[in-house]
């Protein structure tokens, strides 16, 4: 394990809040709620709290200038207006505001933002993008970081952070968290393996391996009385602390928590900026929501392209590039230009958003072979559904995936652009009308590499949060 100058022996010897530099701010909590339905949404300040441990991120990195997400954050110092910190995010709500159920319901959801503390009270303003992809002001609220109301005392962890991967102080390094849920107090060595494994295989993916030494990685898992999370589509349901559960939205395979205040009350006890969930189960799934977490089934046959996959979602806001499989969202009636990086409506061919990586012989739209693709989608989704109807044995499902990226691989290989990057039809859940920018990539299929374009951002979001080039030494 390396340590840098800044950490002492081990993490075991030290209270957490030593591994972050001693100048650095503690960490305020502002935790609101977020209703409303298809056309109309409203917030409402819950709580102001001030989290166990300091700010991990590096202060001097405050501002973001990726222009990522469907929202965005702003904290202002009310005096002078000077803008202190700025963070790009996407929602639960952002998502179920897209279903069928959000146009006859309204409901709410938790959510939070975190920034270190100022020395002055602030404003904070919640954007979101509108249809010409403007973030404009949806909320904003002013608050007193000092005031009466302030929570300022917690009470202790509910379990101890385990130190998976320490590279460096957290404010010069991502601070990555995975929590377990569903694990019971029997299999917490097994946790400790399964988030031992999968991180391990996220730093064997470029471009993360070649930054392995800009993360530190924690875990924690709260203990289960039942081992797994729900799954109600077969009527299973077990209580645990995150309230991560199958079947969100209706699709069997997406997994989430919508019980945000659980999910920030048990994480603040570790450093982070990103977290993922590792599930106890064996069926396949998983999400992501950018700047919230991601999900990912650890006992999966595919759970390394799990962990990968979702996290591209977390940490970059990559798009799905796949069109074929159910979705809960129900498509716009207007193409718009996508703000993730990896997707594109083409509404302009000659300002692509990637057109750097594009080479000039290269024809946009980018012929692919979609027909012959499309037709093998149609009976191996059917057969897919066929399986989860049934309630087969996972190993059939995942026997049944298997021979689809095979399939794919082998029409792919035969393809005059497999490894250009290009505009190929077919993204965003969407047969026509979005294009991502190649053939095969992690965010399209099981395949196990990210495309030049996904890559790109990844790198961007680790420049955001680590500081590169410091000088590792072991202790």
């Amino acid at each position: 394990m390396n340590f840098s100058r800044y950490t002492i022996l081990s993490a075991a010897l030290l209270g957490f809040s030593q591994l972050v530099f001693a100048a650095q701010p503690a960490t305020i909590r502002v935790d609101y709620l977020h209703s409303g339905n298809a056309t109309t949404e409203q917030y409402a300040l819950e709580r102001v709290l001030v989290e166990p441990l300091p700010w991990p991120g590096n202060v001097k990195q405050n501002i973001d200038h990726s222009n990522l997400g469907n929202n965005k954050v702003e904290i202002t110092d009310i005096k002078t207006g000077e803008l202190l910190y700025s963070r790009g995010f996407s929602t639960v709500f952002g998502e179920w505001s897209s279903t069928e159920e959000a146009g006859k319901i309204s409901r709410g959801f938790e959510e939070s933002v975190r920034f270190p503390k100022p020395e002055h009270p602030v404003k904070i303003s919640i954007f979101k993008r509108n249809t010409d992809n403007v973030f404009t002001l949806s909320w904003s609220v002013e608050v007193d970081t000092d005031s009466q109301d302030v929570i300022r005392k917690q009470g202790p962890a509910p379990v101890k952070p385990i130190p998976i991967r320490v590279s460096g102080a957290s404010p010069d390094k991502v601070d990555l968290l995975i929590l377990g849920d569903g694990y019971t107090a029997a299999e917490m060595q097994k946790f400790k393996a399964d988030a031992t494994r999968l991180s391990k295989h996220l730093f064997e993916v470029s471009p993360f391996k070649e930054h392995a030494k800009d993360f530190n990685v924690w875990a924690m898992a709260v203990p289960t009385q039942e081992s797994g999370v729900s799954r109600p589509s077969t009527g299973v349901y077990h209580a645990s602390a995150l309230g991560a559960r199958y079947d969100i939205f209706g699709s069997e395979r997406y997994v989430l928590t919508t019980d945000n205040r659980a999910l920030r009350d048990i994480a603040q006890y570790a450093p982070y900026e990103f977290i993922e969930i590792l599930v106890n189960n064996e069926t396949y799934g998983g999400g992501g929501i950018f700047g919230q977490f991601s999900t990912a089934a650890a006992k999966n046959d595919w759970a390394n392209y799990l962990f990968v996959h979702e996290f591209g979602h977390h940490f970059a806001g990559l798009a799905d590039e796949y069109y074929t499989s159910p979705v809960a969202y129900q498509p716009s009636a207007n193409k718009v230009e996508p703000w993730e990086p990896n997707a594109t409506a083409l509404l302009d061919p000659s300002n692509l958003k990637w057109k750097d990586k594009i080479a000039s012989s290269t024809p946009v739209p980018t012929p692919w072979p979609k027909q012959a693709y499309d037709e093998h989608a149609k009976e191996y989704q059917k057969t897919r559904a066929e399986l989860r109807a049934k309630n087969r044995p996972e190993s059939e499902m995942s026997a049944l995936f298997k021979e689809d990226l095979a399939y794919s691989k082998k029409l792919f290989s035969e393809a005059k652009f497999e490894h250009i990057t290009g505009a190929f039809e077919g993204a965003n859940y969407e047969s026509h009308g979005y294009y991502r920018p190649a053939m095969q990539c992690i965010m399209f299929d099981r395949s196990d590499k990210f495309c030049d374009v996904c890559s790109a951002a990844v790198e961007k979001v680790i420049q955001m949060y680590s500081t590169p080039g410091l000088v590792q030494t072991k202790k």
